[in-house]
């Protein structure tokens, strides 16, 4: 396949398991916008005259991965902030929710894909209802989605059907479209069971029976509070082992949070290669605890970096998350060294793409998607220059860069932000649609 466009930069962080700093370097992007080369110039392949060359003055980096978010929620930000999680999702969000008109879950959902790409994030896992809104924002503005459609048990949700009526629509969606499709694949499609407090355990053994006929993910809330699943964890152990006595452990599995998991939570998750959503903002905010990071990953188990719902966190800056992961765990195990700067920064990329069970994103590698970010660093977080050790460099980048840095992102090899503006659609007129909708959430 011929090279349609190389990017040249200083620097690039193509964040391999060992996150390496390659210096004086390139990206071939094909044709099908995949990566065919990343490494140095030196090495880099022959190209044709008339190839376009687009030189990058920073770094570059695969694009971020939001493991667990509802972005959609855009429009609820600000709403019930100060109540405890359950509380807020009884008395505000629920309510709120079913209100959501399909045009109000588009406006939200563009407006959170705009607000990703402005940080970096070519890739959400988004849990939300009317998943085809969230499909239709997600390609207007071009970045990429893996949409865990919701199922969900909750009297004031009840117009949006049964749970059996919400997997079948899910079941019947994967059967007609496949698991993936749209432009580069920027669409895929799993199961979202919010969680075994809000489903009869009946309903998760179904969805891990279909999920696994298709190869789809599932994705799950677990153990976020300490409250939630207390009869759950009297009656069976815990969350993680009911899931794993239903069988929805056999298959390809998300959880998100995993606040509260024991050591034998964690040890059963690394044995079953099951992927988890580190939240620590949302986390924090709700004073539900912070996940154990640190032995999380001692254990093998696959860890991405979520934002959850703007409106719990409230925003969906990833790089918040990348800086909260890493100080949380610092905090929580008295030691400075528990996570270091390439550890976090791979947890936004490399360690969110195995916890989606996704090798086709997440770092700069030969075949996968060129979903490539450039972080400009003409600012005072890289005073130091690029010149700077890589161990001084990778620091800066990852505990005082943050999002302000972003300046250019292309999701499988197509240009959707420039300057950190969106080139799909006007920021302006997205963020206009999201008002006018939350208004009428609102009520």
């Amino acid at each position: 396949m011929p090279i349609a466009l190389r990017l040249h930069a200083p620097v690039i962080l193509p964040c391999d398991a060992a996150c390496s700093v390659i210096r004086d370097a390139v990206v071939d992007i094909d044709g099908n916008g995949r990566i065919a080369y990343c490494g140095t110039r030196t090495r880099a392949p022959a190209l044709p005259h008339d190839t376009v060359v687009r030189e990058c003055t920073g770094v570059l980096l695969p694009g971020l991965i939001n493991a667990h978010a509802h972005s959609p929620m855009t429009l609820l930000r600000g709403m019930g902030g100060d109540l405890p999680l359950l509380r807020w999702l009884r008395e505000v969000v629920w309510p709120a929710e079913s209100r959501l008109r399909p045009s109000d879950v588009r406006a939200g959902m563009a407006l959170g894909a705009v607000e990703m790409l402005r940080a970096g994030v070519t890739t959400s896992a988004e849990m939300y209802f009317v998943g085809e809104s969230v499909v239709e924002a997600t390609l207007a503005v071009g970045s990429r989605v893996l949409l865990t459609s919701a199922v969900i048990a909750a009297p004031d949700l009840s117009t949006l059907g049964s749970w059996q009526q919400m997997v079948e629509g899910v079941n019947r969606w994967i059967d007609a479209d496949g698991l993936r499709f749209g432009p580069g694949e920027r669409i895929e499609l799993g199961y979202g069971p919010h969680s075994a407090y809000t489903l009869p355990p009946e309903a998760l053994q179904v969805i891990g029976e279909n999920a696994q006929q298709r190869g789809a993910l599932v994705h799950t809330h677990v153990a976020e509070s300490s409250t939630e699943d207390a009869e759950l964890r009297q009656q069976y152990g815990s969350v993680p082992m009911l899931l794993d006595e239903l069988g929805v452990l056999d298959g390809r599995v998300l959880a998100a949070h995993g606040v509260h998991l024991s050591d034998e939570d964690i040890a059963l998750f690394a044995r079953r290669g099951v992927g988890l959503a580190h939240c620590p903002g949302s986390n924090a905010k709700l004073a539900s605890g912070t996940a154990r990071l640190v032995d999380l990953l001692a254990a093998g188990v696959p860890v991405g970096l979520g934002t959850d719902g703007p409106s719990s966190n409230d925003d969906l800056d990833l790089w918040e998350e990348v800086q909260l992961s890493g100080m949380l765990a610092r905090l929580s195990t008295g030691d400075s060294t528990a996570v270091t700067a390439r550890s976090a920064l791979l947890a936004a990329t490399r360690g969110g793409a195995a916890a989606l069970h996704r090798e086709d994103i997440g770092a700069l590698e030969s075949g996968r998607w060129a979903d490539i970010v450039h972080v400009d660093v003409d600012n005072p977080a890289f005073a130091t220059g690029l010149d700077a050790p890589d161990e001084q460099l990778l620091s800066n980048l990852v505990w005082a860069a943050g999002s302000r840095s972003v300046r250019d992102v292309w999701v499988a090899g197509a240009e959707v932000l420039r300057d950190s503006e969106p080139t799909r659609v006007d920021r302006r007129s997205v963020q206009a649609a999201a008002r006018t909708a939350a208004q009428h959430v609102r009520g």
